[in-house]
């Protein structure tokens, strides 16, 4: 597999510098991609990275991810409006390791093949080095007006930010350099990947190789993902969808993707998946001739929820996507585990009841009148019961004088009402 050709028909190329792919195709080359830890979780925006570092795996290339522990400290000013908070160092190794977890989903780290990945930290090489050794053995090879050229840097100082730049922010681009430097030297590391807005950062990395050691550096980015809209990729209301379940659920996970536009499907399945040329043109002619049937949301939903999640987890959030729209979801509902029945009914009402009610056996009329004002009256509650309109946890209700019963419950805690094919609400027993 051609690396530059792979990522080229997938839409994920932004900049090359010149000599990258003779490079690559020269030998199995060594290139880095750095991630932020400022939280103990990847979150979808880091996916385009990831993938980056996948396909280079897959093209029989090493791959290292860079885990910004140093550079976390001070915070990237690229495309940022304002100064990051810091982080201390038991924080910082935290997260390191629950990005690693995540990571080895995609990557091969613990085979003894010559390509394995590995994991670095900067803040390992960057924690004993003074500021008097640092301006002396690295700040001295670049100028000032070439770290003010910079797009980041202009940015910041033109007024478009009324916050200015701190010197901390400036000496960023430094810091990031020094890091592909010390790679270059310590692992033979040739090419640095990143998303369009660090073309900077790394160019100064390839600069600084260049006028310490000589030496021939490569850098390649990634467009910035966005969404048909003109939307900000990755975020929703409740801010990121992360990787890690206790942030996303693997049902909102899966939701988010299903819930795509075509035009966004199309480009994510190529920069999401590993999904061949072939198999994705044959999705795409499909969704063409129905696009009510969304076989490319479905697959790429499926393929990146299995990826970062299970196949299992695929299976239950599919099961519960389908409980709003099934009559048999009862068996379903009972499986499900809290978050993921939250997530399925989140912005539907709710009313919190008495367990100690329920366990004493309160009539259904009771509890959904008196006790939670879902009817307004028990008149209307039986007429809508006769005509096959009540469900409780999606089973029809055909005696609302019968007594409600623990079994009701759902975690130990809910009940799912239906009225009418629509309306639902969530009775909270506590």
């Amino acid at each position: 597999m051609d690396f530059n050709e792979e990522l080229t028909w997938r839409g994920m190329i932004h900049t090359v510098m010149p000599g990258t792919e003779e490079q690559l195709k020269k030998e199995m080359t060594t290139a880095y991609l750095g991630i932020d830890p400022t939280a103990d979780s990847l979150h979808i925006g880091h996916l385009v990275g990831v993938m980056m570092l996948k396909h280079f795996q897959r093209a029989g290339h090493k791959p290292i991810a860079l885990v910004g522990g140093a550079t976390g400290m001070i915070g990237d000013p690229s495309m940022k409006s304002q100064e990051r908070k810091l982080l201390d160092e038991e924080t910082l190794r935290h997260n390191q390791e629950a990005i690693k977890k995540q990571l080895a989903k995609f990557l091969d780290f613990d085979s003894d093949a010559p390509n394995a990945a590995e994991l670095v930290n900067n803040y390992d090489w960057m924690k004993n080095f003074s500021f008097l050794d640092f301006i002396r053995d690295v700040g001295k090879h670049i100028t000032v007006n070439y770290m003010m050229a910079k797009d980041s840097v202009k940015k910041r100082l033109s007024g478009e930010s009324q916050q200015g730049m701190s010197f901390t922010e400036f000496s960023y681009q430094l810091v990031q350099g020094y890091d592909f430097l010390t790679l270059y030297k310590d692992k033979n590391c040739r090419l640095q990947l990143g998303g369009s807005d660090q073309w900077g950062n790394i160019t100064t990395g390839t600069e600084l190789i260049r006028r310490t050691v000589g030496g021939e550096a490569y850098a390649l980015t990634c467009p910035l993902i966005t969404k048909a809209d003109g939307g900000k990729f990755g975020k929703t209301e409740s801010g990121n969808v992360w990787l890690d379940p206790r942030y996303t659920s693997p049902y909102k996970f899966y939701q988010f993707w299903l819930n795509v536009s075509d035009a966004d499907a199309e480009k994510y399945i190529k920069i999401f998946t590993e999904l061949s040329r072939e198999e994705i043109q044959s999705l795409v002619e499909e969704q063409e001739k129905d696009p009510g049937l969304r076989p490319l949301q479905k697959r790429l939903a499926k393929e990146i929820t299995t990826m970062v999640h299970s196949a299992e987890e695929y299976e239950a959030a599919v099961e519960a996507s389908q409980i709003l729209f099934s009559n048999k979801a009862s068996e379903t509902l009972r499986k499900i585990d809290e978050a993921t029945l939250l997530a399925v009914f989140e912005g539907v009402p709710t009313f919190e009841v008495e367990k100690t009610d329920i366990e004493a056996g309160v009539k259904i009329a009771d509890l959904l009148v008196e006790k939670a004002a879902v009817f307004p009256s028990k008149g209307e509650l039986r007429k809508l019961a006769q005509q096959g309109g009540v469900s409780i946890n999606k089973e029809k209700i055909a005696d609302v004088y019968a007594d409600a019963s623990v079994d009701m419950l759902l975690n130990d805690k809910y009940i799912l009402v239906q009225k009418g094919k629509k309306n639902y609400f969530l009775l909270i027993a506590k």
